[in-house]
C-alpha cells in the first residue's frame, strides 16, 4: 500500500498511457516537498496572469515546458499559461491582449514595449475530439473549406484546426509528451501530473502520450521536438516512442515551410545545436528535411572535411556559448553562416558565365534563398540581413578611400565583422584582415589614418598573386570572396592563391573592444551587431 501511494503521488502510471483502460490517466497534485520546484526561478508577470484567471473565477496553471523546466532545476526561457477560460474571456481579462492563431487560437498577453517587452502565451483547455471533419488539401490550399470548423485534420490525420475546448484532464492528453503535460499552480504550489511526467523528467525519459505513430500523423512536428528535447535536456527517447520516427519522417514534407523553418532554428538555437545535429543524423533525419541543412551537410549527414566543416563548427559553437551566458542569438547570422559556402559556389559560376561581380553575387544570393529558405513568413527581415552580412565581405577587401569610414558606421557592421573574424579563425582569410579591421573601428583619428597609410604602403610593395581562373574554380577552392570591383588591381590580404590555400596565418591581436561591445563571434554587439533584434 505505501509503495502504491508514494507511485502515485510521484506520478509513475500503471501503463504508458495512465491506469489501464483510462487513456485520460489519473489526476495526481504533488506538493511543493516532493516535487521540489524553486520558486525563484517562476516569472513574475506568468504568476501574475495566472492570480488575474484566478481572481475572476477560472482554473489557471503555468503549463508545458515551462513545468518540465522547472522540476529540473532550469529556469525556464518562456512561460505559458493553460485556463478553462475562452481566448474571447482571457482578452477581456488584460489591458494588452490579443488573440492569435488559426490552427489552435491563443492569446498572447503582452507586458512592457520594445525589446524589453514579455509575451506570456495563454491557451484554453483542449478537448478530445469526438468527430475530425477530413479536408482536401492543407493550411493554404483548403482555406475555404476550413473556415467554420473546430476541429479538422488532412489526408494523413494530420491536424489543421483544434479549437474545442474541454476539461484540464483532457487537455493533458492532448498534449505531447509526458514531460510537457503537467500543470503548476504557482499560487498552491502544486503539480498536477495525469501521465506519469514527474517520474519521467526525473528519469531524463521522453515518452509520448497515446499511441505514438498517430501521434506523429496528428503533428509531424513532434518528431522535431523530440530530437530537440532529447538534444537539449540529455533525455533517452523511449523506445515506443522512438520506434516509428523513421517511418513517419516523410509525414514532414506535408508541414508548412514556415513551421518547419521555425522549428529548424528551435532546434539549432537550444544551446546543442551540434547534438541536435548528431540525433537528427542518428535518426536518418538530418538530410531530406530542412533544406537549410541539405545545403551544409555531406550526404551521409556529417560537417564537411576541411575549412568549411570547420567554418560551421566554430559558428554552432560560438552560438551555444551564446546561448549558455544567456545571451541573445541572431538566426540571422546564424544562417548566414551554414549557407556561405553555397552562395559562393553560385557566385563563382554565375561570374564564369560572364555576369559582372556585384550582380552576380546579388544572383547567388537570390539563388539560394529561393532554394534553401523559400517564401516563408519574416524572410524579408532575415533576407535583409543575411545580404548584408555577405555584401560586406566584399567591401572588407577594401582598405582605401571614404569607403572604410561609412562601413564602421553601417548598422549591422558589427554582424559582418564577426562574420569575417569567423572566416579568419578557420583560415578562410588572412587573419591579418580581420585584425585591420578590428583596430580601425576602434581607433582614434590618428590610428585610422596611419593604418589607412599602412595600407595603401602594402597594396603598392605586395607582388601581385596569382588567381585561380574564375571558370575552373572548384566549389572547394571558392572560399575567398572574388574582387567585386574587377579592375584587375592589386589583391588585398583576404585572397587566395591558384592552389587555394590562404597566406600563412599571423598571430591574432586582440584588442580591448569599447565598452558594451560583446563577443565577435555568432551572436551579437552593439550598433546592429548580430544579435537577433
Amino acid at each position: 500500500m505505501i509503495k502504491k501511494f508514494i507511485d502515485k503521488l510521484l506520478g509513475k502510471p500503471a501503463t504508458a498511457g495512465g491506469k489501464k483502460g483510462n487513456p485520460l490517466g489519473q489526476r495526481v497534485e504533488v506538493p511543493a516537498e516532493v516535487h521540489g520546484i524553486n520558486p525563484d526561478l517562476l516569472d513574475d508577470r506568468a504568476v501574475k496572469v495566472v492570480k488575474t484567471l484566478t481572481d475572476a473565477g477560472f482554473e489557471a496553471y503555468i503549463v508545458g515546458g515551462a513545468v518540465r523546466d522547472l522540476l529540473l532545476g532550469l529556469r525556464p526561457k518562456d512561460f505559458d499559461v493553460a485556463t478553462n477560460a475562452t481566448p474571447e474571456q482571457v482578452k477581456g481579462l488584460f489591458r494588452r491582449a490579443f488573440i492569435i492563431g488559426r490552427r489552435f487560437r491563443i492569446v498572447h498577453v503582452v507586458y512592457g514595449r520594445g525589446r524589453e517587452h514579455e509575451v506570456i502565451e495563454v491557451s484554453t483547455f483542449r478537448a478530445l475530439p469526438t468527430e475530425s471533419e477530413a479536408v482536401q488539401g492543407n493550411e493554404k490550399t483548403a482555406k475555404g473549406a476550413l473556415d467554420g470548423k473546430s476541429h479538422a485534420v488532412d489526408a494523413s490525420g494530420r491536424v489543421l484546426r483544434d479549437n474545442v475546448w474541454g476539461p484540464q484532464v483532457e487537455d493533458a492528453a492532448r498534449r505531447d509528451y509526458t514531460v510537457n503535460a503537467m500543470y503548476y499552480d504557482p499560487q498552491r504550489r502544486l503539480v498536477v501530473d495525469y501521465h506519469g511526467g514527474l517520474a519521467d523528467a526525473k528519469a531524463k525519459l521522453l515518452r509520448m502520450i497515446g499511441d505514438p505513430e498517430t501521434r506523429y500523423r496528428e503533428d509531424p512536428v513532434r518528431i522535431i521536438r523530440a530530437v530537440r528535447f532529447a538534444a537539449k535536456l540529455g533525455f533517452a527517447v523511449e523506445a515506443k516512442t522512438l520506434a516509428p520516427i523513421r517511418s513517419s519522417a516523410a509525414l514532414l514534407a506535408n508541414v508548412p515551410a514556415s513551421r518547419l523553418f521555425d522549428e529548424m532554428i528551435k532546434l539549432l538555437q537550444t544551446g546543442h545545436s551540434l547534438a541536435s545535429l548528431e540525433q537528427l543524423k542518428k535518426l536518418g533525419l538530418a538530410r531530406g528535411v530542412f533544406p537549410v541543412l541539405d545545403a551544409m551537410l555531406t550526404p551521409e549527414g556529417d560537417l564537411p572535411a576541411g575549412t568549411r566543416g570547420e567554418f560551421i563548427r566554430q559558428a554552432f559553437e560560438d552560438t551555444d556559448r551564446r546561448v549558455a551566458d544567456g545571451r541573445g542569438v541572431s538566426p540571422s547570422f546564424m544562417l548566414a553562416c551554414m549557407l556561405w559556402h553555397e552562395v559562393l559556389d553560385r557566385w563563382t559560376q554565375t561570374r564564369a558565365a560572364g555576369e559582372a561581380p556585384v550582380p552576380a553575387l546579388s544572383q547567388a544570393i537570390d539563388g539560394v534563398f529561393d532554394a534553401r529558405i523559400g517564401d516563408i513568413s519574416g524572410r524579408g527581415k532575415l533576407a535583409a540581413d543575411m545580404r548584408e552580412i555577405w555584401m560586406m565581405q566584399t567591401r572588407f577587401e577594401r582598405r582605401s578611400g571614404s569607403g572604410v569610414f561609412s562601413l564602421v558606421e553601417q548598422p549591422r557592421y558589427r554582424a559582418g565583422f564577426d562574420f569575417l573574424r569567423l572566416r579568419a579563425d578557420v583560415g578562410e582569410v588572412d587573419p591579418a584582415l580581420a585584425d585591420w579591421w578590428e583596430d580601425f573601428a576602434l581607433g582614434s583619428d590618428d590610428d585610422r589614418q596611419a593604418l589607412l597609410a599602412d595600407a595603401r604602403a602594402s597594396q603598392q610593395r605586395g607582388p601581385r598573386a596569382v588567381r585561380a581562373p574564375r571558370a575552373a574554380a572548384s566549389s572547394q577552392g571558392a572560399s575567398s570572396t572574388p574582387d567585386t570591383d574587377g579592375d584587375g588591381g592589386a589583391p588585398d590580404d583576404g585572397e587566395i592563391d591558384a592552389d587555394g590555400a590562404s597566406p600563412a596565418r599571423k598571430r591574432r591581436r586582440r584588442r580591448r573592444k569599447p565598452a558594451g561591445a560583446g563577443g565577435g563571434n555568432a551572436g551579437g554587439a552593439p550598433a546592429g551587431g548580430s544579435s537577433g533584434e
